[in-house]
């Protein structure tokens, strides 16, 4: 075996019932090199790395680590193998602090007891190297998406004898500085002999960082290339076939023309502590626009939808809709108001993992299939029949539970729920988040094919390629500071980046003109 190879996978099948997640896969990890892995959700690419990280059994085939046949049962015993992995979908506990969660199933003892000095201590060690300062003692679920998932990586960097790091997705909530932090970091693991493979959605960072790429569809393998020999048109075409891009909208509307559906004024939201979260942001939505919201992490972004949607009652300001001035309460009174939210955190926030896919859609508009105390299966099952066919969820089975569905798949479920309480209005707080190309291009015809029916919908996005191509209108913030506003030819990236930065040269608070 080349002594170049770490870990090399023979063969690998995995059979599920009904499904063949991997086909005869083979597949190499190179020694203190970037391995990138990449692939349509239900490629087979988690399947892959979660039978190398022990989580998963492969129905046949085999694992050598160097050179040696291994078998993991579980993570524990692929760790003290030197196996790492921070998955995508975040692991945490959100009741427990920053270092309890860090040392989980790793913990020092002095004695019979843990020794939480220690773990305080390097805690903040890992977590300053991380350029990340977090208070060792704050509990996690207070914790914001983004730092929970600097938690989840800072939990892998503690490995001693570390050989291989799996790092699924680990950017997708990031800010830009975050992430070059974490290249660094990368960069710094591969000198020392360290492997890293490396799943991401975001084409050009791949580029950035990888060394080798490999692709998977439909459960097999397609390609291997080294980074400097490709470019993004050929990993696109190896993952989805030619033709599958970003979509492009080509919308004629004379927006001046169209009625405003919702009008937010001097909208504030104080920070704990003294300042501002949010600082006296004015803007409108227009019937059928689709209005793009940017900015870095930080910025305000996920607030409004928070303010809007009953969830921030210590804000202030006005919101009209339709002309009329709405008091917010509550999520409940916002649904019936014509608000509908697809929240960042699909599986915290948007899925009862506990319901199949059927109930997950129809969970938020059930009073509508209610009479008395009764609820009318019937309407129920042909209204969630009707949503799956028309956003075009890819499942077998209604009945089957929740997870047993793509990302995407799992996304398109969430924006379904929303759909189906026929909203006037709906957000949309980073749709595309840790889905495959594919998968997002279904999304943003599902947001054009509804904005076309007249839905006037807000988009939050942190991909520039994205919301300069879905958005009829975007506006930027920065530290909570509405900083532009641009339309048509003007929504550029340039000038996106541009205004995401003018926030952050130190600003007190101020009421825009």
């Amino acid at each position: 075996m080349d002594k170049n190879v770490v870990l090399h996978a023979e063969a690998v099948d995995k059979i599920y019932p009904g499904t063949k997640a991997l086909d005869n896969v083979s597949y190499d990890v190179e020694r203190g090199k970037v391995n990138v892995l990449i692939g349509e959700n239900g490629a087979g690419k988690s399947t892959l790395m979660k039978i190398i990280a022990g989580i998963e059994q492969p129905s046949s085939g085999k694992l050598y680590l160097d050179g040696e046949e291994v078998s993991f049962k579980n993570t524990t015993e692929a760790r003290n193998h030197g196996i790492g992995i921070i998955h995508q979908e975040l692991s945490l506990f959100p009741n427990l602090n920053v270092y309890q969660n860090i040392f989980m199933g790793r913990e020092y003892t002095q004695g019979i007891k843990l020794n939480n000095k220690k773990h305080a201590k390097l805690t903040q060690k890992v977590l300053e190297k991380l350029e990340h300062p977090i208070d060792e003692n704050t509990i996690v679920g207070d914790l914001r998406v983004g730092q929970q998932q600097m938690i989840e990586i800072a939990r892998n960097f503690i490995q001693d004898d570390l050989k291989i790091l799996i790092m699924d997705e680990p950017t997708s909530s990031l800010s830009q500085q975050e992430v070059e932090v974490l290249f660094k970091l990368m960069r710094e693991f591969t000198a020392q002999g360290i492997s890293i493979v490396y799943i991401s959605h975001r084409l050009e960072e791949i580029l950035k960082i990888g060394d080798n790429v490999t692709i998977l569809r439909d459960g097999k393998y397609v390609a291997r290339a080294e980074v400097s020999d490709i470019d993004v048109p050929w990993i696109v075409q190896q993952m989805v076939g030619e033709g599958k891009s970003y979509p492009k909208k080509e919308r004629k509307i004379d927006w001046s023309k169209q009625e405003k559906v919702l009008e937010v004024k001097d909208l504030s939201l104080p920070k704990s502590g003294g300042g501002f979260l949010l600082d006296h942001v004015n803007f409108d939505l227009k019937k059928g626009e689709i209005l793009g919201i940017y900015g870095l992490m930080g910025a305000g972004r996920t607030e409004i939808f928070e303010c809007i949607m009953g969830l921030r009652p210590e804000h202030t300001g006005e919101i009209y809709k339709n002309g009329n001035k709405i008091e917010v309460k509550n999520i409940s009174q916002q649904l019936d108001q014509g608000f509908a939210l697809v929240p960042e955190d699909r599986q915290k926030e948007g899925l009862v993992q506990t319901l199949n896919i059927g109930k997950n859609i129809s969970l938020s508009s059930l009073k509508n299939y209610c009479k008395f105390i009764f609820l009318n299966g019937k309407e129920e099952n042909e209204s969630i029949d009707k949503q799956i066919k028309d956003i075009m969820i890819k499942v077998a089975d209604k009945k089957l539970p929740i997870l047993s569905l793509s990302g995407g798949n799992q996304q398109k479920v969430v924006i379904g729920k929303g759909i189906l309480t026929n909203p006037e209005i709906l957000l949309l707080d980073e749709p595309s988040r840790g889905i495959d190309i594919g998968a997002k291009t279904e999304v943003f015809d599902i947001i054009n094919q509804y904005a076309e029916l007249g839905l006037s919908i807000i988009v939050i996005s942190s991909e520039l390629k994205e919301i300069v191509s879905i958005a009829d209108r975007v506006i930027v913030l920065s530290n909570g500071i509405k900083t532009g506003e641009f339309s048509e030819d003007q929504i550029t990236e340039d000038t996106l980046v541009l205004s995401s930065y003018k926030g952050h040269h130190g600003h007190e608070s101020k009421k825009e003109s």
